[in-house]
């Protein structure tokens, strides 16, 4: 279905609005998917109640620089160059957590407001890390590539059964090290520990732990279980090490050859945050060299390319930048992508998930 040269009132009693933008435009990488989001069926098929009659349709192709709010992608780069050909526009609301992806200097200067999608993204970017800590430690997918004979070693017979063969290693009684304990963190943690493993974590600082005897909720119960540690020791004493931070230019390569040598020769790296977290390069040669055990990974230095190397070692798995890609997810980002919208029409700035 076509979807350019699409355009609607954004709500139809226009006057109990503060604002109301003019136009309205949806940058996707080559007119991803999520054009769907914002379509008159798709929002009949999910008729959010945040929306309450009022509905979105973008114009993608024509008049773009005229637009005053811009919905992007977190995979849609947002640069000073865009958004200086866009004189009218006063809201980015990006559809995603992280906002790397903006320019945010540019935004700063010409007072423009950004919102994000944190509270969607938490469960199922946990739900991932998790699976794929499983993944990594049962070889579930190189499991899967023996049995197919998808270009790993298998004998004339077939992979072969037997008690002392095809072993793994078990998540329980491990210890999980996260660096970087915030939502998305806590959930991963949460999981981590009802499965029987230890959780130690590394913040710019301790995060506040309750009183005993406290109801508390499980968020508090989670830090209170967790053990905040530096990061040397983090990294010397995780078996599996999960990448849960925010991605900022001061953590670029927070993981380069020097981190990977304080870590255990059995340790995994599980990274559903950002590529640019780890030196992708040095990665590489420690996994080659038997410096750490194995890596599984969502993200990539430079998506979406994605090393030759990796692609050929048995001992990592991969998933294509998918932590927060279930339908529920992304329906409940769709939803709070048009919340920041309408609260920013509103002049409701408390309802907003502001970046800037």
């Amino acid at each position: 279905m076509n979807y350019a040269n699409k355009s609607r009132k954004i709500h139809k009693n226009a006057e109990t609005l503060a604002y109301v933008p003019k136009k309205l435009y949806l940058c996707t990488r080559k007119g991803l998917n999520m054009q769907i989001a914002f379509t008159t069926e798709f929002l009949e098929a999910y008729p959010f109640p945040s929306l309450r009659g009022r509905t979105f349709l973008v114009n993608r192709d024509e008049g773009w620089e005229e637009a005053e709010v811009l919905v992007s992608t977190f995979d849609y780069t947002v640069s000073r160059e865009m958004i200086e050909a866009m004189p009218n526009l006063r809201l980015i609301a990006n559809f995603g957590a992280g906002f790397n992806n903006i320019d945010l200097e540019a935004c700063r200067e010409r007072g423009i407001r950004v919102t994000n999608t944190p509270q969607p993204v938490i469960e199922p970017t946990a739900e991932l890390a998790f699976a794929l800590m499983i993944d990594i430690a049962r070889r579930v997918s190189e499991f899967d590539r023996m049995i197919r004979g998808y270009g790993l070693p298998v004998t004339g017979e077939g992979i072969q059964f037997g008690v002392m063969r095809n072993l793994s290693h078990s998540l329980y009684g491990k210890t999980l090290g996260i660096l970087g304990m915030g939502r998305i963190g806590q959930a991963l943690a949460r999981r981590a520990i009802a499965s029987g493993m230890r959780v130690i974590y590394h913040n710019r600082k301790p995060l506040p732990t309750s009183p005993k005897g406290k109801e508390t909720s499980w968020q508090e119960e989670v830090i209170n279980q967790a053990e905040y540690v530096d990061f040397q020791t983090l990294l010397q004493n995780s078996d599996y090490l999960s990448l849960n931070l925010p991605y900022t230019p001061e953590v670029h390569h927070i993981i380069g050859k020097p981190e990977l040598g304080m870590m255990k020769r059995t340790a995994y790296l599980i990274n559903t945050a950002r590529g640019a977290h780890v030196d992708e390069q040095a990665l590489i040669e420690a996994l080659q060299s038997g410096i750490i055990a194995g890596a599984a990974l969502d993200v990539y230095e430079h998506e979406p390319a994605i090393p030759s190397e990796l692609l050929r070692l048995p001992n990592v798995v991969l998933s294509p930048h998918t932590g927060t890609g279930t339908w529920e997810g992304r329906i409940a980002m769709c939803e709070n992508v048009c919340d920041n919208i309408i609260a920013f029409m509103d002049n409701n700035f408390n309802k907003m998930n502001i970046v800037l």
